[in-house]
């Protein structure tokens, strides 16, 4: 089967790129209501998600490719998680893992002029409940979905194909650690 090419840009337009091949099979579309997230969102100065949360695209970095434009990175909370945006605009685009060698890509939807082709939702976490605490729906098939496409990343070799990392398996932008401080200067 073969899949559809989506674009995706940042807010101003200067970085571009593609989702390439995607079918079904070929991601797993989340809704995230963490508060990371949304923090994360908020200390670039973007409009608060709220409590959807934010949704993501959940695919390897084989099939993402960008035209142009200057990337940037942080982490924060989780050292291994690397939240990658544009700097021209601070818009949200990607979460990697800090190895080329986790095969993983998750695009904020966002970015996407036309999310729909992605199809539905399959699986939301950290969903508030009424007494505090948090949820998960459906996790087992992010997991599934998640595990498989590592797995077959490494087996296939494609991991080596990433725009996140270049040949030395490092991040092909500098990635700032933010602090406790700034993730809290980001509110909610």
């Amino acid at each position: 089967m073969t899949g559809v090419t989506l674009p995706f840009s940042c807010k101003c337009g200067t970085v571009h790129g593609t989702l390439d091949d995607i079918t079904p099979s070929a991601g797993t579309q989340l809704q995230c209501q963490c508060d990371d997230c949304r923090r994360s969102v908020i200390w670039l100065g973007q409009p608060d998600p709220g409590i959807d949360g934010v949704r993501y695209y959940q695919t390897t970095p084989s099939r993402v490719s960008f035209d142009t434009g200057p990337l940037a990175a942080f982490t924060w909370k989780n050292a291994k998680l690397i939240r990658w945006y544009a700097r021209c605009c601070n818009t949200p685009l990607f979460n990697t893992l800090n190895s080329p060698k986790w095969a993983f890509a998750s695009l904020n939807t966002a970015a996407l002029k036309d999310p729909s082709a992605l199809g539905d939702v399959k699986a939301r976490a950290f969903i508030p409940k009424d007494n505090g605490k948090r949820s998960h729906e459906k996790m087992g098939v992010f997991i599934w979905g998640f595990a498989k496409r590592i797995i077959g990343a490494r087996l296939s070799g494609s991991w080596r194909k990433t725009p996140f990392f270049n040949a030395s398996g490092d991040p092909v932008a500098p990635v700032q650690a933010l602090t406790h401080t700034d993730r809290y200067t980001a509110g909610l």
